[in-house]
């Protein structure tokens, strides 16, 4: 790739992406010409669009800006695996002899011109690398943040506070995190996912060894405790070297002690529930106390952190009537918000309304999905999110229904949502996936609170 300080022209196919996004924002507020292409307008490509970045969403050639077709020298187009190879402005570009690469590896280079916090795992990432990028900004750190959510302390995926520190997160699709540099980084998961990618959970395992190995000798890895690696361990009452210990609740929040290698620090608060948040929490601040923040500027910084939209997301909250968005798409996802919900709301009634993404993970985790869904009271499938999948044959949400042990559960269409979620006047209600189910969320809270 040419020198990032030669290209004045940026050009993102897929620029609603989270990814992209990031970036495209990042170059745009470096003072250079930012435009891209996406199929369909959405709330963040208007964000985009408010703040002086080009988008358009035809396909055509002639929608691609001047500013890109007449400057082949200094001009860089970025896409993402999701972008299919005979879109035609992408392989027009690449005809055109235009210098093309993946958001991967432009987040690569930039990761090695700054020092690198990377934050990877199959769950949790987003969250610690949002709450890691928040206690460093707090902490007055000079730092630049690529998030892979919106969080909601700055409703945006990017923290642009300096150029010394980078913090990205390190995603293992299509392997992507191995053009990563990482000085500190964390993995906080390793289940099996992205198997039509990986095929086993062999390979998806060996690619994490190769992103540890990727950390300096002078570096550092941390890793939830129990994962077959080699770094300093993270973990919840027991002999982790970051340890949560003397959990309580207080007011809807955490109140913790955290054992390090060195020292006990008391009081700690958090306000995110569930011990996945927990670990998320205590991974962020490992990394932040190994990079030299100062630790009583941390726990201030830590309670004031709001969270990182569609995870654990309150869309309603009163004493009679709980909404809560949440992208979890993956079983062990599923199981962590439940136990979150639980402890929050033990002895309220909880409808969960999932909707599957692809059909190869559905395909590969039905067991575990029909487990995890059957500990909520009340269970709604919506039909199966393709993504970039075509269908396979005999793998539908019904297909999955079936598998569900709890009686109460149902298979229903989005236009009919509102009216059924309404029917059943559940106390709590979670919407969960990573398709487009988080557009339904809106839809129901309108439903819902009208009829309050």
């Amino acid at each position: 790739m040419k020198d990032l300080n030669h290209i004045q022209h940026f050009y993102f196919i897929g620029i609603g992406g989270i990814g992209m996004s990031a970036l495209a924002r990042y170059f745009k507020a470096k003072g250079k010409f930012v435009g891209g292409y996406d199929r369909t307008p959405t709330e963040l490509t208007n964000t985009l669009e408010s703040e002086g970045i080009e988008v358009n969403f035809s396909e055509n050639i002639a929608a691609i800006p001047p500013e890109i077709l007449d400057n082949l020298s200094n001009s860089l187009i970025v896409y993402t695996p999701a972008v299919p190879k005979d879109q035609p402005q992408f392989t027009f570009l690449k005809e055109k002899n235009f210098e093309v690469v993946k958001r991967a590896e432009l987040l690569g280079v930039i990761s090695k011109q700054m020092y690198c916090l990377a934050v990877a795992g199959t769950h949790g990432k987003t969250t610690t690398s949002a709450i890691l990028g928040h206690l460093l900004k707090e902490t007055g750190a000079k730092v630049t943040a690529f998030l892979g959510g919106i969080s909601e302390d700055i409703q945006s995926n990017l923290i642009m506070q300096g150029d010394e520190v980078v913090v990205v997160e390190a995603d293992e699709f299509d392997r992507s995190f191995l053009n990563i540099s990482p000085d500190i980084a964390a993995i906080t998961s390793m289940d099996a996912d992205h198997l039509d990618i990986y095929g086993d959970k062999s390979e998806l395992e060996r690619s994490f060894r190769d992103f540890a190995a990727k950390i300096p000798h002078d570096g550092r890895l941390f890793i939830k405790n129990g994962l077959p690696l080699e770094g300093s361990t993270i973990g919840i009452n027991d002999e982790s070297d970051f340890s949560v210990q003397n959990i309580r609740i207080e007011e809807g929040s955490y109140v913790f002690e955290l054992k390090t290698p060195s020292e006990i620090i008391q009081n700690l608060k958090f306000n995110l529930p569930g011990n996945h948040n927990l670990l998320n929490a205590i991974t962020a601040l490992a990394m932040a106390m190994e990079y030299g923040s100062p630790t009583d500027g941390l726990a201030r910084a830590l309670f004031s952190f709001k969270g990182v939209q569609r995870r654990f997301s309150y869309k309603i909250k009163t004493d009679n009537l709980v909404l809560i968005d949440d992208y979890a798409h993956h079983p062990a996802e599923i199981s962590a918000v439940h136990q979150a919900i639980r402890e929050m709301y033990s002895n309220k009634q909880i409808l969960a309304v999932f909707q599957p993404h692809l059909f190869s993970r559905t395909r590969d985790f039905a067991e575990d999905f029909a487990s995890s869904l059957s500990n909520f009271d009340k269970v709604f499938l919506l039909d199966i999110y393709p993504a970039r999948e075509l269908p396979i044959e005999g793998i539908s949400s019904a297909w999955l229904l079936d598998k569900i042990s709890n009686s109460q559960k149902s298979l229903v269409q989005k236009k009919d949502l509102s009216k059924k979620i309404l029917a059943e006047n559940a106390d709590v209600v979670v919407m969960l996936g990573a398709g487009d189910i988080g557009v339904e969320v809106e839809k129901v809270k309108k439903a819902l609170l009208h009829e309050a």
